[in-house]
């Protein structure tokens, strides 16, 4: 019978569905750190925890036993998932179970900084009756707008909207027809939603494009008296901005439930007048806990009596043999999703992956999802892999189809991405070169080779002399080598639309961008990052879970 050790405090709900299974045995352990922690998690063949336990690298180090941690909740900051994958230990979280709860908190700071709930209650318990000092401000008719629409972004959104405000929002990923399902308008960038919105709210990951989302530029384009809010992850507003707003008058309040290092119990906003701020207590609600233990108890006792395994952070569904021998498409699948998101980052309605040549033999579901993952990864709060990336697209309302041929075209097996957005039609291609080799071979209309791997500059220019000699000596100027380059045009004539593909050994400065642009046959470019040739995602590179 296996064993499961609880390892923070869990809902009554959750106890009882676990004693319930009849086929695990558990314990509930909390409070364990460093070498007791360690020890026991020898013991167990499954964990669950919170957000209070860490389980580290040092305390997962020589771990032969345990097969499976669920986190019952949706961050998994607090699990080395890289150290996991390593020790073939599965890693599963619960992303659902407080949407609810964090949008109604999202919606209560808001009400609150609105009405000035918390400095009236202050004014009365210094005996002082103020009515006139807390005028407020009400919700209905006034604009709010909502960056990242994925779970709690669109419940915040339907609240919202039961309260009478037009809401406006900012989600890459999700299609134009989708969110007028939801009675939501989209603006195609942040700066066209910005001069907008009476009301702010955030909903996106932490990462490197969203961190400092909401700078000192941002806030000049808002309206003066503006009002945002946080419930996201800590981090993406810069504090020091909206101080700075805030005494200069043109922010009007400011909500935040989330810092960037927490806990956090000093910040130069904490006592600042129009200024509302919460523990981290997003997910606090009774019916939340009760859910994300639900929920945990099931991924768990479903991995021990099925072998099932959902909502996985950290693996694919795969036996290693058929890993092994999809590993080379599987990685090309999923550099060309990751190609896709960056060179055009409006919202996709359809993707169609076409599979030709021998891989069209293969298990093609798979590498859709590989795509599906690639596509996603820098968009969503949580890990996308084999496991969750097609079900992650469909419920932003993004199609995904398949069309496979045996026919053999230019190369034995190629890979052809279809992205469809309302502003066109976006292709791109690829092939694995020996057996782990990923290369575009196509881009649109054009055909090329180039590496599928570091830092990538596409552009699009005429097809005339001079061309990249001029590159050349501007990436020079700006110390940036060119490692590699290749260039493709639509028709074998000179003179024609051309694209170029470099490889660089570093990332340009924007300075170097904006010269190229200057170059008068050079109309558009963009710059991809991608991962070496040797890095695989951890679901990846890592197969089935230790039997």
């Amino acid at each position: 019978m296996p064993k499961v050790v609880v390892l923070d405090p869990l809902s009554s709900e959750g106890l009882k569905l676990l004693e319930a299974a009849g086929s695990i045995d558990y314990e509930v352990r909390t409070g364990l750190k460093g070498d007791d922690l360690r020890k026991t998690l020898q013991e167990f063949d499954g964990a669950i925890c919170r957000s209070g336990v860490k389980i580290t690298a040092d305390v997962l180090e020589g771990n032969t036993r345990l097969k499976a941690i669920v986190r019952a909740g949706v961050g998994v900051d607090n699990i080395d998932s890289a150290a996991a994958t390593r020790l073939g230990i599965v890693v599963m979280n619960t992303p659902g179970g407080n949407t609810v709860a964090t949008a109604e908190h999202t919606i209560a700071l808001m009400l609150a900084l609105s009405r000035n709930l918390f400095s009236a209650y202050q004014s009365l318990l210094e005996k002082k009756w103020e009515r006139s000092k807390f005028m407020g401000t009400e919700l209905a008719g006034k604009t709010l707008g909502i960056v990242g629409l994925g779970r709690v972004g669109q419940a915040v959104a339907e609240r919202a909207i039961g309260l009478k405000m037009h809401v406006i929002g900012f989600d890459p990923f999700l299609p134009e027809h989708r969110a007028k399902e939801l009675g939501i308008t989209t603006c195609k960038n942040l700066d066209e939603m910005l001069p907008a919105v009476d009301y702010l709210t955030v909903h996106t990951p932490l990462n490197d494009q969203t961190r400092n989302l909401i700078d000192r530029p941002q806030i000049a384009k808002m309206r003066k008296g503006v009002r945002l809010i946080n419930c996201a992850r800590g981090g993406i507003y810069n504090e020091e901005a909206l101080l700075e707003g805030l005494r200069s008058g043109h922010i009007g309040g400011v909500a935040l439930d989330v810092y960037p290092k927490e806990p956090c119990t000093e910040n130069p906003l904490f006592g600042h007048p129009n200024v509302l701020c919460t523990p981290h207590l997003g997910a606090s609600t009774e019916e939340a806990q009760s859910n994300v233990a639900l929920e945990a108890v099931e991924l768990l006792v479903d991995f021990f009596t099925t072998g099932a395994v959902r909502n996985s952070v950290n693996m694919a569904p795969l036996d290693p043999k058929t890993l092994e021998g999809l590993r080379g498409y599987l990685d090309l699948a999923y550099r060309l999703g990751l190609v896709m998101a960056q060179l055009d980052r409006n919202p996709p309605q359809r993707c169609k992956l076409r599979y030709q040549g021998e891989v069209a033999s293969r298990d093609t579901r798979l590498l859709s999802s590989a795509f599906a993952a690639g596509l996603l990864t820098q968009a969503l709060d949580q890990s996308v892999n084999l496991v969750n990336a097609e079900v992650l697209l469909r419920q932003r309302g993004i199609e995904l189809a398949e069309e496979r041929s045996a026919e053999v075209g230019d190369f034995s097996s190629q890979i052809t991405a279809e992205v469809v957005r309302q502003e066109g039609t976006y292709i791109v291609g690829g092939t694995v070169f020996g057996k782990s080799l990923p290369r575009l071979v196509q881009k649109g209309k054009f055909r090329l080779e180039s590496p599928l791997e570091g830092i990538l500059m596409v552009m699009y220019h005429r097809d005339v002399p001079g061309v990249i000699g001029k590159i050349g000596e501007i990436m020079g100027r700006h110390d940036v080598n060119i490692a590699f380059l290749s260039l493709g045009r639509a028709e074998n004539q000179p003179g024609g639309e051309a694209i170029g593909v470099l490889a660089l050994d570093s990332y340009p400065p924007a300075e170097a961008l904006n010269e190229m642009l200057t170059v008068e046959p050079i109309h558009k470019v963009t710059v991809v990052r991608l991962p070496r040739q040797s890095e695989l995602p951890s679901w990846l590179s890592v197969g089935v879970p230790r039997e």
